[in-house]
């Protein structure tokens, strides 16, 4: 006997599950984006003083590159007892662990205290950072995707997204704050910690929210459906991880290709620029971070929009736009930085975030839709966070490098073109999935127990 079809979720509980996605991903890539932008500013000198400046930069950007390096780990480990216990417990371990190792990097002691003890201490909390993030997004965007109802799943799914903005948006703007009210020797000695150690009140707020929303009712449904089989048929359900690779590896390597141009163009936008604008072009640290402040800001507005806009023209188009808009963008990009003011490098960050939220915001429907429901956190999660290794670890450190090798931004903007083309050949290969239901998106018929899946 198949387990019922799950009720739609009244739109008052949607909004509140949407919230409690939203407050919870924003807390976490503020986490990780703090990390970035203090690699960027000042771990050079406090972890890394008897390098090199650009050299200190390097290996700043590094210990933040591990991060992504843990990702996957987390993917697969948060996705596998995700589809097997649920998404709320496990968002609520990820929330837990990222802030908890945020907070600790607040109370660090640096290199001029313990030596080459500090980037070691350092590495090691942002490996534990990583590998909270890799498990909070596949869980996030679930638990919106499978309450919501299919004909707005994209503009429901996509606020979670702008948690990505939105953390961008609270890191940046703490530092902002901070640079602007103190001076660079007591910015360097105290302040940079100030922003982490303000992690810990922001994830007490957030793990309140989180323990109020519901299981998602697709899961609980299959879950149902599965043990139902079980006792009838006494079938052993295969690992989800198992199920990916064997029905979904096509899935998973489109999602790893849509990922490059949307995770490589992201961090040169946010992340490398604060190294170029200051270094290459001269502007300060506050003009800098004042650009990405602002265009942050325009990003989390455009995200929903993109979302919807998806819902009436299909995920594949709008992820087209993105990946072509962000390749052919990278030129003028650098050109408008090279000019030296802040209304040129504010217009150039935010023309980039704006097309680069046309591949971000339907990204979480997109991948969503690929999966069958006990499978789909180990799916989305492994295609999503397996290719930040290759994609958003690396952006930073080989701007870095291709700046100090060649002096020019030249081949930093082919370095990304290179991405958008791959990524729209991912695309190009990519089914729509817009009009899928999830809660019917099924098992193979002949073996159920394997969690595989067609629409």
């Amino acid at each position: 006997m198949a387990a019922a079809t799950p009720s739609p979720t009244p739109p008052g509980s949607l909004k509140r599950i949407v919230a409690a996605s939203l407050i919870g991903t924003t807390i976490e890539w503020y986490d990780f984006f703090l990390y970035g932008s203090a690699a960027a500013l000042v771990f050079n000198k406090l972890f890394f003083p008897e390098s090199d400046p650009l050299v200190g930069t390097l290996l700043s950007f590094l210990t933040y590159a591990v991060g992504f390096a843990a990702r996957p780990l987390g993917a697969l480990v948060f996705g596998h007892y995700g589809d097997r216990l649920g998404r709320k417990k496990l968002l609520v371990l990820s929330l837990l662990m990222m802030g908890g190792a945020t907070f600790a990097i607040g109370l660090l002691p640096t290199h001029a205290t313990v030596g080459s003890a500090a980037p070691v201490l350092l590495t090691t909390l942002r490996l534990v950072q990583g590998f909270a993030l890799g498990g909070e997004w596949g869980g996030a965007v679930l638990l919106v995707s499978e309450h919501g109802d299919a004909k707005r799943r994209g503009f429901w799914a996509s606020w979670p997204q702008t948690g990505a903005p939105a953390g961008q948006l609270l890191a940046t703007g703490v530092l902002s704050a901070l640079t602007a009210l103190l001076s660079d020797a007591a910015f360097a000695s105290w302040g940079w910690r100030v922003p982490f150690l303000l992690s810990g009140v922001l994830v007490a707020v957030g793990l309140w929210i989180r323990l109020s929303v519901d299981e998602s009712p697709v899961f609980k449904a299959a879950l149902a459906a599965a043990e139902e089989r079980k006792a009838a048929a006494g079938q052993v359900e295969k690992m989800p991880l198992v199920a990916v690779l064997r029905h979904h590896w096509r899935d998973v390597l489109i999602a790893m290709g849509a990922r490059m141009a949307e995770n490589i163009s992201y961090y040169v936008i946010t992340a490398f620029i604060l190294v170029y604008a200051t270094t290459q072009v001269g502007l300060s640290k506050q003009t800098a971070l004042n650009a990405v402040l602002i265009a942050s800001a325009v990003h989390f507005a455009v995200i929903p929009a993109w979302g919807a806009l998806s819902d009436r023209i299909g995920r594949r188009p709008v992820y087209l736009i993105g990946a072509v808009g962000v390749g052919a963008w990278m030129f003028p990009f650098f050109l408008l930085i090279d000019h030296g003011n802040f209304g040129s490098l504010l217009l150039a960050v935010t023309v980039g975030l704006v097309l680069h939220g046309a591949m971000y915001a339907p990204q979480a429907a997109f991948f969503s839709e690929m999966f069958a429901t006990r499978m789909r956190y180990s799916g989305a999660s492994i295609g999503a966070q397996f290719s930040s290794v290759a994609a958003g670890a690396p952006a930073p450190l080989i701007a870095v490098a291709l700046l100090d090798d060649y002096d020019s931004s030249t081949p930093i903007a082919l370095y990304v073109i290179a991405a958008a083309l791959l990524t729209v050949v991912a695309i190009a290969c990519a089914r729509e999935t817009r009009d899928r239901d999830l809660g019917e998106i099924r098992e193979r018929s002949s073996e159920d127990a394997r969690v595989g899946a067609d629409a």
